[in-house]
């Protein structure tokens, strides 16, 4: 189900691929590690099919205590995969395309 109107601003560009195969590799490392986790992968594909999500509605989807989908969530958002926005009381997550696609551009790389 999608939500009504998504709640994040206009997504950023995707950021260049490293032609340093160093920073390739780094790069590539830090994104694998937060998709690391069954869990993380299942928040990432709920937040692409849903253009944006409030914390609740993400922890109503999972079999997991909101601590944990939080703790997720800010394991995403260190690695840039997402974006939240405090919106008054609630908190809107959206996936960050860019990053993403950079995330495909480096593993069809290896």
């Amino acid at each position: 189900m999608k939500d009504p109107t998504p709640c994040c601003p206009p997504a950023e560009p995707m950021p260049p691929v490293p032609t340093d195969e160093g920073e390739a590799n780094a790069h590539l490392a830090r994104l694998a590690k937060a998709l690391a986790h069954p869990a993380r992968v299942a928040i990432l594909r709920l937040l692409v099919r849903r253009e944006g999500c409030v914390v609740g509605s993400i922890v109503d989807e999972l079999p997991l205590a909101q601590s944990t989908v939080s703790q997720h969530l800010k394991q995403l958002k260190e690695a840039g995969l997402i974006r939240g926005e405090v919106d008054g009381p609630r908190v809107c997550y959206c996936v960050e395309p860019g990053v993403v696609a950079l995330f495909k551009a480096l593993v069809e790389r290896l």
